[in-house]
Order: C-alpha cells, then structure tokens, then sequence
C-alpha cells in the first residue's frame, strides 16, 4: 500500500470516528433538550419549551463537539461557525417542530422526529465548521 493510500485510509476511518462520535454526542445532546423540553412543555408554551431546550442543549453540544466529536480547542471562530450553523439548525427545527404538530404529531412525538431530522443536515454543516485545515 502507498502512502498516498494509507493517508486515504486514516482519513476515511478519521470520517468514520468523526460521525461516530458525532451520534454519540447528538444522542446526549438531545436527551439533554427533549428533557427540558418535557419538563417546561407541562408549565409553558410548547415552542418556548422546545426553544429553551434547544438553548441548553447548545451549551453542552458546544463543549462536547469541540473535545469530543472533532478532536479541537474552542476557539470564537468555531463558536462564531457553530453558533451560526446552530441558527440554520434552530429554524429547521421549529418549523419542522410545528408542521408536525399540525400535521397532529403528538407534542412529546414530534420533538424526536424533528431531531432525526436535523441531525444529517446538523453533521453536514459542522463538518465543514471543524474541519482541520492542513
């Protein structure tokens, strides 16, 4: 085997890790928003509970995806990515949220769908934000 070939290899399995980890951390990150959001969604509305869910779920999703998916130190410029590529992800998420709840979905049903849904669209994003530049 080349080198050449062995660099492609570590790469695809350092890809493989990457989205491995990036599940794990997608996993706890929305066990962390759907159980503050089923705990505020019995007191408050349910798009603020599923927003402040979000909110603190961001907060961990931060730290863990920088240490743990992708290997790096924070710094404001993955902040500023991920903060951002969170913004695209958010509104993806409250309208998926609500034309599921129109649709009739359940409101402790829908939340599950909608992050199914986000997190291909979410790993695509922040993969590009991480990314190590050689």
């Amino acid at each position: 085997m080349s080198l050449t070939e062995k660099i492609q290899d570590i790469k695809k399995k350092e890809g493989t890790g990457q989205f491995l980890r990036f599940c794990i951390n997608g996993v706890i990150a929305a066990a962390i928003h759907y159980g503050v959001y089923f705990l505020l969604q019995l007191w408050i509305d349910v798009n603020i509970a599923y927003t402040a869910g979000y909110l603190i779920s961001f907060i961990y999703n931060f730290i863990a995806t920088n240490y743990f998916t992708f290997h790096t130190t924070p710094t404001w410029k993955n902040f500023i990515g991920f903060a951002g590529s969170h913004g695209v992800n958010y509104f993806l998420h409250i309208i998926l949220f609500n034309i599921f709840l129109w649709a009739g979905v359940h409101r402790l049903i829908a939340p599950p769908l909608v992050m199914l849904v986000a997190m291909l669209v979410q790993f695509t994003i922040l993969r590009f934000v991480f990314k190590k530049r050689n």
